[in-house]
């Protein structure tokens, strides 16, 4: 398997005293792996995750994803990059006044697909997370666990390569948490998909096999 992320030396830097977050980081991850990132709040977990979309630069070492190097690209080049990747918010992120099919297909919307695809992978993907019933309600109409249900099926509406979650269970009761990390262990197992999830827990039941991380001191660390 060929790896989808890959750090070198990596150093992350914040602020404009840049102030260090990360420093001489090391580690790789392969496609198809779920990946739980841990760690002291502040301790640099969501800065991480940004560094991984691009919208932080490495102060020092690469950043690979996708064989891009993040510490080199070119704009037009990350946006390309982007549009292989789903993204996952602990506030779900999603648009009140469209209708929850409307949100699901918004990625899709962005890259121009044409209409019908919108609605056959809408119809897809809200079955997919067990609310077709719900593809014309918006997003306050719904609980919050069904919000997240949404997020996910919009992170999952152009089969991305890689999904970066960012405390996706941190506002949901523990039924609506098991029902999101179910969906996202299908993800990874079914479409192959490389899951990066940044959480200050990780679920005591969860059936596949997967890695872990943990930030401290400025060090990311494999636990074995």
């Amino acid at each position: 398997m060929s790896n989808v992320i890959h750090a070198s030396h990596l150093t992350l830097t914040y602020g404009k005293r840049g102030k260090e977050i990360i420093k001489d980081a090391n580690f790789s991850i392969k496609k198809g792996e779920f990946v739980f990132i841990t760690g002291p709040s502040g301790s640099g977990k969501s800065t991480l995750l940004k560094a991984l979309y691009g919208k932080l630069k490495p102060s020092e070492g690469n950043l690979v994803v996708g064989g891009l190097d993040l510490s080199t690209i070119r704009q037009t080049k990350l946006q390309e990059l982007r549009t292989h990747m789903g993204i996952i918010f602990q506030d779900y992120k999603l648009v009140n006044e469209w209708t929850v099919k409307k949100n699901v297909v918004l990625p899709l919307m962005i890259a121009g697909y044409p209409t019908e695809i919108q609605e056959t992978q809408a119809h897809r993907l809200l079955k997919h997370v067990k609310l077709p019933e719900h593809a014309d309600r918006y997003p306050l109409e719904l609980s919050g666990g069904e919000q997240q249900r949404v997020g996910v099926a919009r992170a999952l509406a152009k089969n991305p390569v890689v999904i970066l979650a960012d405390e996706p269970t941190g506002n949901l009761d523990d039924y609506s948490s098991n029902v999101i990390w179910d969906l996202m262990e299908n993800a990874c197992q079914q479409l192959d998909t490389t899951i990066l999830v940044v959480t200050h827990k990780i679920p005591t039941i969860f059936s596949l096999p997967y890695r872990h991380f943990i930030i401290e001191s400025k060090g990311v660390y494999e636990v074995h």
